[in-house]
C-alpha cells in the first residue's frame, strides 16, 4: 500500500487546531495509507511568521489573506485556480461567507481555499449587561456611558488596535493605501483616533496586553466587565461548556456619526506549499475540508468557524452556538478586505504600536499618524504601489 505523509501548520486555538485534527483523522479513515499531521503555532506567529520558511517545512499552511502578496512574490504557495475547474471555483465563490473566497484571489491567482471566516463584532455578558440596565448596546454613546462605569474593554494588542482603527476609518469613508504617501485620509483618521482615545482612556492599562482570545477568556471567567464593542469573533465562547460563562455576540455599535461600523475581514485559508511532494493528495484533502458538507458538520461541530455561508446559516451550528453565526454574519458580509501587497502583513503590528502609545499616553495625534504613514511607506515594495 502506498503511504503518503502530509504535514500541516495552523495556529494554536480550539477554533483552529481541533477541527483540522478531526478532518485529518476522518480523511485518513476514508483514504488508507494517507497520514496527515497538524502542528500549531501561536496566534502572533500565525500573523507574522515567514510564509516562505513555513512553506519549505509543511505541505499544508493555514494562512491569512494579507499574506497573498507575499505568496506571489516568493512563489511559495500553489495557484489553485490552475488546478480547479470553473464550476468548482464558482460554487465556492457563491457559497462564500462574505468576501472570504475573494480575499485569497490576488492578481487572478487563488493561493488558498477559505476554511475559516471572522470579523470583529460585539460580545457581552447578558447577565452583567442587564444588571447595568442594558439589554444590548447599539450606539457609540451607550458604549461610552457603560465604559465610564468601568464595564467595557477592548483588545489593545497593537495589531488589533490597528485593524479596529482601520475599520473605523473605512466606515467614515477613508480609502486605504490609495497612494504611496498616506495609509488613510488624514482628516478622517484624526477624527477616528480622537474617538478611539476617548474610549480607551476609560479602560485599564492591561488591555494593551490583550488579543481577542485573552479578552474572551477574561470576560467569560470573571465579572470584571460586561461588554466589548469590537474584537475578532470566536464562536467557541458562545458554546456551552467551553468557557465558565458563555458569551453572546452581536453586531458592533453604530458609530458617533450614525454609520454602521464596517469591520475588517479576518479568517483563514488552507494553502498548499509548492515544495510539497504530494500536491494531488494535499489538494484532495483541502477540497474536503473546504467543502460544504465538512464545513457544515465535522469542521463546524468540532469548534471551527467555517468560511461557507451555508454553514453560517446551518440550523445545528446555530443551535450549538446560541445563534452566533446568524447574529454575526452581517459583519462578515460587509467586511473590508485588507491590503495584500508584499510586505503588508508585517505592517499591522508595527503600525499598531504608535496607536497604542497614543491611546495609552496621549501626545500629538497628527504626529502619531505621521509615524503610521512612515511605517506604511517603509512596508511598500520598492518602486511599485500594490493595493
Amino acid at each position: 500500500m502506498r503511504r503518503v505523509q502530509l504535514k500541516g501548520i495552523t495556529w494554536n486555538h480550539s477554533r483552529a487546531f481541533p477541527p483540522l485534527v478531526a478532518t485529518a483523522q476522518r480523511f485518513e479513515e476514508l483514504h488508507p495509507g494517507i497520514e496527515i499531521a497538524w502542528e500549531k503555532r501561536s496566534l502572533h506567529a500565525f500573523g507574522h511568521a515567514s510564509l516562505a520558511e513555513l512553506a519549505q517545512l509543511f505541505d499544508l499552511v493555514v494562512v491569512d489573506h494579507p499574506m497573498m502578496g507575499d505568496a506571489e512574490t516568493t512563489s511559495s504557495l500553489l495557484d489553485l485556480s490552475q488546478l480547479l475547474d470553473s464550476d468548482c471555483l464558482k460554487e465556492m465563490e457563491q457559497d462564500s461567507a462574505g468576501p472570504s473566497f475573494a480575499s485569497y484571489l490576488y492578481h487572478e491567482k487563488l493561493f488558498a481555499l477559505p476554511i475559516d471566516a471572522a470579523a470583529p463584532a460585539a460580545s457581552f455578558r447578558p447577565d452583567l449587561l442587564a444588571d447595568a440596565g442594558f439589554a444590548e448596546l447599539s450606539q457609540w454613546s451607550e458604549v461610552l456611558e457603560l465604559a465610564r462605569r468601568g464595564l467595557v474593554r477592548m483588545p489593545g494588542f497593537p495589531a488589533d488596535l490597528f485593524l479596529n482603527f482601520m475599520g473605523m476609518c473605512v466606515t467614515l469613508g477613508s480609502a486605504v493605501a490609495a497612494n504611496s504617501d498616506a495609509l488613510f485620509e488624514r482628516a478622517i483618521a484624526l477624527e477616528c483616533l480622537d474617538e478611539l482615545r476617548e474610549l480607551a482612556t476609560l479602560m485599564p492599562a492591561e488591555i494593551y496586553e490583550w488579543n481577542p482570545i485573552a479578552l474572551y477568556e477574561r470576560i467569560s471567567s470573571t465579572d470584571e466587565f460586561a461588554y466589548c464593542p469590537f474584537a475578532y469573533t470566536y464562536s467557541n465562547y458562545a458554546r456551552a461548556g467551553f468557557a465558565p460563562t458563555p458569551l453572546w455576540f452581536a453586531l458592533s455599535p453604530t458609530l458617533w456619526n450614525g454609520s454602521h461600523l464596517r469591520t475588517v475581514l479576518g479568517g483563514t485559508g488552507l494553502a498548499i506549499s509548492t515544495s510539497s511532494t504530494h500536491k494531488e493528495v494535499a489538494l484532495e484533502y483541502s477540497l474536503y475540508v473546504a467543502g460544504h458538507v465538512c464545513q457544515s458538520t465535522l469542521y463546524g461541530v468540532c469548534g471551527g468557524q467555517p468560511a461557507r455561508r451555508s454553514a453560517w446559516m446551518d440550523e445545528e451550528l446555530n443551535r450549538l452556538t446560541d445563534g452566533f453565526f446568524q447574529q454575526t454574519l452581517p459583519s462578515i458580509e460587509a467586511a473590508y478586505v485588507r491590503p495584500r501587497y508584499p510586505g503588508y502583513a508585517g505592517l499591522q503590528e508595527k503600525a499598531g504600536v504608535p496607536l497604542a502609545d497614543y491611546l495609552q499616553n496621549g501626545g500629538n495625534a497628527s504626529e502619531t499618524l505621521d509615524c503610521v504613514d512612515a511605517l506604511y511607506r517603509a512596508s511598500l515594495p520598492a518602486g511599485e504601489l500594490y493595493a
